[in-house]
């Protein structure tokens, strides 16, 4: 590729980075940052989290994320907001880096090409069926960047570097072992099916990953405090989703097999074999989810979430829909593309705003908060103890205002168990199982809490702080407040 080439193509990929990312919004400490971002600030400064730090040390183990984060830190001296900004964009240019590389394979035109970025940046939110996930999230995790590394595996595969895809898969692992395992095994099935033996080569494989599927690993008894935390998340349960999530499941499958067909019609191989891959990697992975969640038995493997393949699918289909709309509809009419643009990503734009209606659309490092619960969070970050161990509504998460925004990870203290995302974390902990139920139980009628109340909290956990609703109630040594809530010391 000449020089100018490559200007042109890096030029127009930050762009439409920095449009997918105008357009999804950016939320530090939203949702599973409240997870890794503690874990990264606790590896910065071991005194935070003294208390209760389980609830996210133990999860963060199978990944080198947060110590990977925090070197980086130490080494540039860059402020964690900053930093995490700075990664956030990388992942999401590296996305697009690799589906333009994945779309010059694949289609011939520029203009597919470029539709094909243009699709999947504006879906940069673009919720997965049934999972809880969207193809990139709202702040750093470590699965956009697993997922940024796997679709360069992806394009390494397809330019038949793959010693290179080899070793980005290693990477993506490391960051997040389950989406990568997905990742690993798509791209057995695309190196099987760009093959030129491919119905022998497939056999094989099936042979091959039919004896590796994980169906009796793990099996013991689940204590009831790790089936509570498990219920409370349903989309884990295949046999809980709704007719419009096994449709969201199906129906890009059965695309990807009409795309084979079509392909191979109009004699285009290539486009026609990545079909075939997509749709037989679904194909399997969708069997082993049955298996790993048809027996009670195997109700251990559940929190590995198998239908989380759909995330890769759902990359894919993005990437094909916007390549055959820029072939086929828009063309090389400069109206057509600026009325596309405008539309996907308007649409985008405004489901994210009313998500997350309460907080500002980008929460820019340093800026000033005006969410009333971030205000109370920067507020506690700022004029408590790091000791500090705070008690708060456990679902608090879903508090109106509040926007899934984690107290750990924003507040900078110890928390008492919420019954929601420490919940999610039970799942992947076991043993966390019986602590956090009785925590939980212990915040049972927070809403109607009385001094005494407070009082038991510290006498039996060692709880010192609280974050309250307004009107605060009598006898707390209240410190600050907003419109709606007060932080108070229990005497």
């Amino acid at each position: 590729m000449k020089w100018n080439e490559r200007f042109t193509r890096i030029a127009l990929i930050f762009l439409f980075t920095v449009l997918g990312f105008a357009v999804m919004g950016y939320h530090p400490g939203l949702e599973d940052d409240g997870i890794y971002l503690p874990a990264i600030k606790a590896d910065l400064n071991p005194a935070l989290y003294p208390n209760n730090a389980g609830f996210f040390r133990l999860q963060v183990q199978a990944t080198v994320f947060d110590r990977w984060m925090a070197c980086f830190i130490r080494v540039t001296h860059i402020a964690v907001p900053w930093a995490e900004l700075l990664w956030q964009l990388a992942s999401l240019f590296a996305v697009l880096w690799a589906c333009h590389g994945i779309a010059r394979r694949l289609f011939r035109e520029p203009r597919a090409q470029w539709g094909a970025v243009a699709m999947v940046g504006a879906m940069f939110t673009l919720p997965v069926s049934g999972t809880a996930l969207f193809l990139m999230d709202q702040h750093l995790h470590p699965r956009n960047v697993a997922t940024a590394l796997i679709l360069l595996a992806v394009a390494q595969i397809m330019n038949n570097q793959r010693w290179y895809a080899a070793a980005l898969l290693v990477l993506a692992f490391v960051m997040h072992p389950i989406m990568a395992a997905m990742g690993i095994s798509f791209c057995i099935f695309l190196a099987a099916a760009l093959s030129e033996t491919v119905p022998v080569r497939l056999r094989a494989l099936r042979s091959r990953t039919a004896a590796a599927v994980p169906l009796a690993w793990i099996i013991e008894p689940a204590n009831a405090g790790w089936r509570k935390a498990l219920n409370v998340h349903t989309y884990y349960d295949l046999y809980k989703w709704h007719w419009y999530e096994w449709l969201g499941a199906v129906a890009p499958l059965a695309l990807f097999w009409l795309l084979w067909r079509m392909a191979r019609r109009h004699n285009q191989p290539l486009l026609a074999r990545f079909a075939l891959a997509v749709f037989m990697y679904g194909a399997f992975q969708q069997i082993v989810a049955f298996a790993m969640l048809s027996s009670p038995a195997l109700i251990r493997l559940t929190p590995f979430q198998p239908m989380r393949y759909l995330q890769l699918v759902y990359f894919f289909m993005a990437l094909v829909a916007g390549a055959l709309l820029g072939s086929f509809a828009l063309k090389s009419q400069v109206w057509r593309w600026g009325l596309f643009l405008l539309v996907v990503n308007s649409g985008m734009l405004f489901a994210q705003c009313e998500e997350f209606n309460a907080s500002p659309h980008i929460e820019w490092p340093g800026r000033q908060p005006s969410n009333p619960w971030l205000e109370a969070f920067a507020w506690i970050r700022q004029n408590t103890p790091v000791d500090a161990y705070f008690a708060l509504d456990p679902h608090y998460w879903a508090a109106p205002g509040e926007d899934y925004h984690g107290f750990r990870a924003l507040a900078e203290r110890s928390q008492l168990a919420d019954a929601m995302k420490d919940a999610a974390a039970v799942t992947q902990v076991p043993e966390l199982g019986p602590e956090w139920e009785r925590q939980v139980a212990a915040e049972q009628g927070w809403s109607t809490f009385g001094l005494a109340d407070f009082e038991r909290l510290k006498r039996d956990f060692g709880v010192d702080w609280v974050l309250v609703a307004l009107p605060q109630s009598t006898g707390l040594d209240c410190r600050w407040h907003n419109r709606e809530l007060a932080v108070c010391a229990i005497p």
